[in-house]
């Protein structure tokens, strides 16, 4: 059944776990390592905005970071089957993410809000964005006509998402977030204070210097290896999409609280 009000940890924590959102998750043992190779062996797609150099050229060095902060299986000899999110790991970065989700509030500061997978995710922004103008903050509307080799960036329920052919596209790039950025720079506007965002939206405003904190799934590692290193605020694992984006409800209902921003 789903919960009604705000869930204590363990509460979501249990939700998670029967949701999928963390625990046993969707996606398999051989996609987590076969990403982790992509990104070692230097294919930028898996990159997602950041620019990691040789750094993380060892694919074992990836599985190692992935286990500490995801909690994917740590043996690199478990090569197929069933790989896990620790749903502790998951509230334990929402728990960060709300800490500085209050930081924006207090300051009012001006916050960009973007998704590259708007199947999933939305609602999670949108709801998060809707608690922060409440505050007091400014959620950054996006400069009109802005667009990359793959589609159009938009802006919707004050969220940025990639559309192409009248569809909102899933995309792990930074060029939209980059479009973004430019598009403010260019009309003489201030970058935001705090970047919320997910995928190469999320890595791209890091690697550019801006507060951003994010959503990231077992099988994309760059985002934990931003957080690693300290580009990255928050990178928060979790599944980002499950069966149906209701799901997140309850997690956002927490994040919220944690913050001090309830609706």
């Amino acid at each position: 059944m789903p919960i009604s009000g705000t869930p204590s940890r363990a509460q979501l924590v249990d939700h998670l776990v029967r949701t999928r959102i963390a625990g046993d998750v969707a996606t398999p043992r051989e996609n987590n390592l076969s990403h982790y190779r992509l990104l070692a062996n230097g294919d930028r797609n898996f990159w997602l905005g950041l620019e990691l150099g040789d750094r993380w050229a060892d694919e074992q060095d990836v599985l190692a970071v992935m286990a500490e902060r995801v909690g994917v299986n740590d043996d690199p000899e478990y090569r197929f089957g069933q790989d896990t999110i620790d749903p502790e790991l998951t509230v334990d970065g929402l728990d960060r993410l709300a800490a500085r989700l209050r930081k924006a509030a207090e300051g009012r500061e001006r916050v960009l809000f973007a998704t590259g997978h708007p199947g999933g995710l939305l609602d999670v922004h949108r709801a998060t964005a809707a608690a922060l103008r409440t505050a007091g903050c400014e959620i950054v509307v996006i400069p009109d006509g802005l667009q990359t080799d793959e589609g159009y960036v938009m802006q919707f329920a004050d969220v940025a998402v990639l559309e192409h052919g009248a569809t909102l596209w899933h995309t792990h790039s930074g060029e939209p977030m980059r479009a973004i950025l430019t598009g403010l720079e260019r009309a003489g506007r201030a970058l935001p204070d705090l970047v919320v965002a997910d995928h190469g939206w999320a890595g791209y405003a890091a690697q550019h210097g801006l507060d951003s904190v994010g959503y990231a799934d077992c099988n994309d590692p760059a985002l934990f290896l931003a957080e690693s290193e300290g580009t990255l605020q928050v990178a928060v694992p979790l599944d980002d999409h499950v069966v149906s984006p209701r799901h997140y409800d309850p997690m956002t209902a927490y994040l919220l609280a944690a913050a001090g921003l309830e609706q």
